[in-house]
Order: C-alpha cells, then structure tokens, then sequence
C-alpha cells in the first residue's frame, strides 16, 4: 500500500516536472518567435540590432522601427492571444462543452455587428482608414474610438444576452451553445441588413474591420486589455479548485461547498469581457479561443493550475506565429491575421462536431 502510494507520488512529481519543463520550452520558444517577429520586415534588422534596441541603445529609425512600429503589433498579438485563450477555457470549463469559444458564443459576431453600425449608420471612420492616414487629425481619432466603442457594445450586448438567458432561463451548458449559434446568426443577419444599404466604401471599411488585424492597438489599448486580462487570469487561478472540481461534475462540484452558479455567472462574465474587448480593439480572430485550450488539454490534462496558464501561452504563440507568418507569406504585412487562426481552428470544430456526434 505504501509502496504503490509512493510510486503514485513519484509518478505525479515526475509528470508535473515535465509540464513545468515544457512551459519553459514554450517561454524560450515565445521569446525567439519575438526576436524574430522584430527582425523581419522590409526595414531588415540584424539580431545584434534588435538586442540594442530593446536595450533602449539604438536611436534613429532603428529604434522607431522596433519600438514604434514592430513591438506594438508583437506585443498586442502576445496580449490577445493569451486573452482569447483563457477567455475560450473558461467557457469550455464552465460550460463543460467543448465547442465554447468567444467565437461560438457570438460575441465576435455582436461586435462585427456593432462595427458595421458605427460605420455604416453612424458614419465613422475606420481602424484601417485611420492607421493609413499620414496625418492624422482629432476627427480621424474620434472616429476610430467611435467604431471601437460600437464593436465594444455589441460583444458586450451578446453576452448579457447569454448570460441572462443562463440565469433567468436555467438554461443547460448545451443549451446555452445553441443560443450563443442563434445569436451569432442574429447578428450576421443584422450585419448583411446594414451593409445592404451601404455604399461601396463604407462596406469595404465594414468588411476590413472583421477580418481581424493586430496592427490596430496601440499602448494605451494594450495596457487597457493587459490589465484586464491579468485580473480575470488571477481570478480564474485563485478559483482554480473549483474549475478542478467542476470538471468532475456539477453534483460533485456543489458537494465540495462550491457555488456553481456564482462560479458559472461570475467566470461567464469575465471570460466575455475580455473577449469583447480583444474583438472590439482587434476585430474578429476567429476559433483561436477554441484551438488554444484543447491544445493546453493535450499537452498539460485538465488540472487547472495549468491549463489556465498553458492556454495563455499557448493563444500567444499561436496568434503571433499566425502573424508572423502572414508577414512572410505576403511580405507586406497586410494579411489578416484572423484569417490564419480561422484556417487553423475550422479544422478542429469539424472534428470536435464529428467526435461529439459519434458518441
């Protein structure tokens, strides 16, 4: 009995320190896709430059390259990534469906609507318009925030609707996927109306705000979504018993002294938020919520001491790999990175829908 219980132990300390060992690999590898995110582009950078300048020891374009115009779209990417990962595991957990994601919920959707709102009925501006513009002026800002501000409350209208729908209707966590496909056809309904009566411009700026970019923040709205992010992060791992535990059973789970509807709602809450602010400031970038949990699931299992990291680094890796290799298959940087994380999630919610229906 002893000696199969020290095995045990052995067994599980051997495992945890080789998921602490891969979390360092995934760090290190991170850390090279960075370096070479910021040499690559037409301004070619050495390695050596690179260094001196993250350093703060280069001036001139050198450092204006680096700082002002690489490191905000590499750093917005590792941001979001790491946002829309934990906000996809959350929902996954706390719905216990593997089908949840930002995406499948749709509140990427609720914000594409909100966007083609505020440019098409509203009039504003666009991100892409604005960023391209040489100088830009206070209207050219206003407009930017304005469409921001419109995709924001449309993923947010989304997701007081599922959550109320969880909350006053008891709906089922299969349920509530079925009403978040429902309000993701809404909204794409709402969105193909408005366009109908635009022009050929402000379509275009409706239909380029969806594609999802990360050139589009700048530090400000970065420092908005970090800080949001890490406090939804520490929320999710001080609570991290309880996700343990839910994973058994909501029974079991209520058992233990869990209050599962409090865990469901408040976790719900805070997983869309940060959501909808990642859409609302980077538009849609669609299944990456839904890639980067499953693979942490793979790599690390379901103990929530590690997924909820793991899932972070690993929606950082993959969107900045994903931009990085738009980057280098057009060369000038303009390829949506949303439509990279669609090719690479689509395949895997076909086998999810596949593997579900088998069993």
């Amino acid at each position: 009995m002893n000696a199969s219980h020290e095995n045990l132990v052995s067994d599980y300390k051997t495992g945890l320190r080789r998921k602490i060992g891969l979390s360092l690999l995934l760090l290190i590898a991170l850390g090279l896709l960075v370096l070479f995110s910021v040499s690559f582009g037409a301004y070619e950078l050495d390695f050596f430059q690179v260094l001196r300048s993250l350093a703060g020891l280069e001036q001139g374009s050198t450092r204006i390259v680096v700082w002002d115009i690489r490191m905000p779209r590499i750093v917005t990417a590792i941001v979001t990534g790491c946002t829309l990962g934990v906000s996809g595991m959350a929902i996954q957990s706390l719905l216990r469906n593997p089908l949840g994601s930002p995406f499948t919920l749709g509140i990427s959707q609720g914000a594409a609507f909100g966007a083609s709102f505020s440019i098409i009925v509203v009039g504003s501006g666009s991100l892409g318009a604005a960023a391209s513009t040489q100088a830009m002026d206070i209207s050219s800002f206003s407009d930017l925030y304005t469409t921001t501000g419109f995709a924001f409350f449309g993923a947010v209208s989304a997701t007081i609707a599922i959550i109320l729908l969880a909350r006053i209707r008891k709906m089922s966590p299969e349920s509530i996927i079925l009403a978040g496909i429902a309000l993701s056809s809404l909204f794409t309904s709402g969105t193909i109306l408005v366009q109908y009566f635009a022009s050929e411009e402000q379509i275009a700026r409706a239909v380029f705000w969806t594609f999802g970019d990360v050139t589009r923040s700048d530090w400000t709205e970065i420092a908005i979504l970090s800080i949001a992010t890490s406090f939804v992060m520490l929320y999710y791992f001080f609570n991290r018993w309880s996700f343990n535990a839910l994973a058994v059973g909501q029974e079991a789970c209520e058992s233990l002294g869990v209050n599962v509807n409090r865990l469901r709602l408040w976790g719900m809450f805070f997983a869309a938020l940060v959501a909808a602010l990642a859409t609302a400031f980077n538009g849609v970038i669609a299944f990456l919520g839904l890639l980067a949990p499953h693979i942490g699931r793979w790599l690390v299992g379901s103990d929530y001491r590690l997924l909820i990291p793991f899932s972070a680094l690993i929606g950082a890796l993959l969107l900045l790999a994903a931009d990085t290799a738009g980057r280098l298959l057009l060369g000038s940087g303009t390829l949506p990175v949303g439509v990279l994380t669609s090719f690479m999630g689509a395949p895997l919610f076909l086998y999810l829908l596949i593997k579900g229906g088998a069993r």
